[in-house]
């Protein structure tokens, strides 16, 4: 079945995107992604080295740019303009690359989108040329503003950023996903399979997620698990569910030619 995802032109064969962060080491953050057949992995400027620190391990020596599509995000940024400045720092840090991922944070303790900033950050990278995914609330006028700003992508919050909460609001995503012309991404909140499977049910485009791998006993066995879950919530979604039929019992077998009947 061909059914890639496309963001900004590209597309992709895993709806799966994940983090680098929280991983032991180097060699279990490249375990765990391999496993999850990811082909786009997010990485923290602010607290990853990538090159601007040269006496530091790169971790672009462990996912080369030319394995993986390197989406570098804005966390820790609080400030339009610290989002800004940093993802220019990125491009040149990646040689031009335009696609990023914006999060402007209102505080520490939630890691809640500020949105007012958010949209201030997103004008200026759209203007400035970068193809920007974007972190949001699940609210869908919001988005649905984030959009026409010229955003590639909108990815609203599951449940906070590493609280592995699951799906809180499937209400708002839905109308997220209903209203949207661009592709729509869970980002935060997954905590295990059957969250990310949820997502994919509901018609999300994909899910992005790094802790719920990360912390997990077995990251490696979870980020296999994930994997399996986006696509069969894709494969569901597509197949489309039966009705819910509220006291009306349907058997599965005929009832006709029943014996004595």
């Amino acid at each position: 079945m061909n059914d890639a995802l496309v963001i900004a032109g590209q597309s992709y064969g895993s709806r799966l995107l994940v983090g680098t962060g929280k991983y032991r080491d180097f060699a279990e953050t490249r375990a765990a992604i391999d496993a999850s057949g990811a082909e786009i992995v997010t990485v923290a400027i602010r607290r990853t080295n990538i090159g601007q620190n040269p006496d530091e391990p790169n971790l672009l020596d462990v996912l080369p740019p030319e394995r993986f599509t390197i989406l570098p995000n804005t966390a820790g940024c609080y400030t339009a303009e610290d989002a800004v400045r940093t993802l220019c720092l990125a491009r040149e840090l990646l040689d031009g690359h335009a696609l990023v991922k914006l999060e402007v944070l209102g505080d520490p303790r939630t890691l809640f989108p500020n949105m007012p900033e958010t949209l201030k950050a997103a004008e200026t990278l759209v203007r400035d040329g970068f193809d920007v995914m974007v972190y949001c609330s699940d609210d869908p006028i919001q988005a649905k503003m984030l959009e026409e700003i010229g955003c590639v992508a909108v990815m609203p919050l599951a449940s906070l950023i590493g609280s592995g909460m699951g799906i809180l609001n499937p209400w708002n995503l839905r109308l997220i996903i209903d209203a949207a012309k661009v592709p729509v991404l869970v980002d935060a909140g997954v905590g295990t399979a059957s969250d990310a499977a949820i997502a994919m049910e509901l018609g999300c485009d994909g899910v992005l997620m790094n802790t719920a791998i990360a912390q997990a006993r077995q990251p490696v066995l979870m980020a296999q698990a994930m994997r399996k879950a986006v696509e069969a919530g894709r494969e569901a979604y597509l197949a489309g569910r039966m009705p819910r039929k509220l006291y009306s019992a349907d058997p599965s077998s005929p009832t006709g030619g029943l014996i004595g009947s």
